[in-house]
């Protein structure tokens, strides 16, 4: 017959092991979701990264660990951010998604800024298998690569420069000028804006490409003024936006209809041109808080929060695609292909609307145009989507 004691050593060593066992179960369910990201806090990309990307990240994990943490198929655990500054350096950019996707093995990744670092990193992410749900690239070229793991939030050119197009035939602009920054945004948006054009009798008076990081657009500009179009259309990044409008107001370049892409949707804008001097300038741009109830909280949320508004094109995508990947987390848990795959077949009901995706591609939510209006940058087309009506003649600046 045994010892008595013997038998309670065996039961307390067999409670040991079942507790062992059942430890890293305890330990993966209460462990942080460790998100990884760079981002640019300094260098020329810092604008656009620090209104349209990293405030929308902050205020995701703060949200969702005032909520007891990330919903992981019905477990709380909380957000982690791992990040850094990329500098505005695209090698910087690459050799960071290594790290974390590579030796860190975080589990999630959030994508950095502009056309071109998502240009870069999105066939690593692929590789290594990653959901990338990008807010701030725009590219065919992107969408071309077909890569399953990535996931353009944006409109791209082609439905963004019709809806333009469109817009200008309804209001009879028979003559537009285009300057365009020479990189693979500026180039794909001009591409897709000379075939919108093709057969609407619209003439094209001037197309001027430019550098990066341009000091003066003056000489550029006095000609197309000289040319006297009823549209001037700018692919523009921030501060090229600002400087266009700066020197085209300088000059007294004042058409019917005046255009520039990114940074015209920012609060910035309409702070450095004045609410009355970016009266009635259109852009790029997709949302505000009136274009759902969900856009209205979000848009309080970020004030609150970031003390500073969100601007009303590439945050609203940035939420929804933080919105669309919370959701597939609550699903699927962190298994990343399942995740890859519930974002490709779902219709993602967001603040800014529908979001499906055709291979890389947004097909869900159209393209818009939008126009500084009383100090609102409201969507005035299509019209099935404004927030207002389109003012067709820009007023003189002030």
């Amino acid at each position: 017959m045994a010892h008595p004691n013997r038998r309670l050593v065996i039961q307390s060593a067999a409670a040991t092991v079942g507790a062992m066992s059942f430890a890293p179960q305890l330990l993966a369910q209460s462990a942080p979701v460790r998100v990884g990201y760079s981002m640019s806090r300094t260098g020329p990309w810092t604008g656009g990264a620090q209104v349209s990307q990293e405030p929308n990240y902050l205020l995701w994990a703060e949200q969702q660990n005032a909520a007891g943490g990330l919903d992981v198929k019905g477990v709380r655990r909380k957000i982690e951010l791992i990040s850094s500054d990329d500098r505005s350096d695209m090698e910087t950019v690459v050799r960071t998604y290594e790290k974390l996707m590579g030796s860190d093995k975080v589990d999630l990744v959030l994508p950095p800024w502009g056309s071109n670092a998502n240009f870069a990193v999105a066939p690593l992410a692929n590789r290594l298998g990653y959901p990338f749900l990008a807010p701030t690239a725009l590219s065919r070229r992107l969408a071309e690569m077909k890569l399953p793991y990535f996931f353009l939030l944006l409109q791209q050119p082609k439905p963004m420069c019709d809806a333009l197009v469109e817009m200008f035939k309804a209001n009879g602009v028979k003559t537009v000028a285009v300057v365009y920054v020479d990189d693979l945004f500026g180039l794909e948006n001009y591409s897709a804006l000379k075939v919108a054009l093709q057969g609407t009798g619209i003439n094209l008076v001037q197309e001027t490409s430019y550098p990066g990081g341009v000091k003066d657009l003056s000489p550029t500009l006095r000609s197309i003024k000289d040319k006297n179009p009823d549209a001037f259309v700018g692919f523009t990044y921030p501060p090229d936006t600002i400087l266009a409008s700066r020197q085209a107001k300088e000059i007294g370049f004042n058409p019917k209809f005046f255009y520039a892409s990114v940074g015209t949707a920012f609060p910035l804008y309409k702070n450095v041109m004045t609410p009355a001097g970016a009266e009635g300038v259109l852009g790029m741009g997709s949302w505000n808080s009136k274009t759902s109830p969900g856009a209205k909280a979000y848009f309080d949320a970020h004030v609150a929060s970031q003390k500073k508004e969100p601007d009303r094109w590439a945050s609203g995508a940035c939420w929804a695609g933080l919105e669309i990947l919370t959701n597939a987390v609550k699903a699927q848990g962190l298994d990343r292909k399942a995740i890859r795959d519930y974002v490709a077949n779902t219709t993602h009901k967001t603040i800014i609307g529908d979001i499906k995706f055709s291979g890389s591609e947004n097909v869900g939510t159209p393209g818009t145009v939008g126009q500084w209006q009383n100090g609102e940058f409201e969507v005035v087309w299509p019209q099935k989507v404004a927030t207002a009506k389109l003012m067709p003649v820009k007023p003189a600046w002030k």
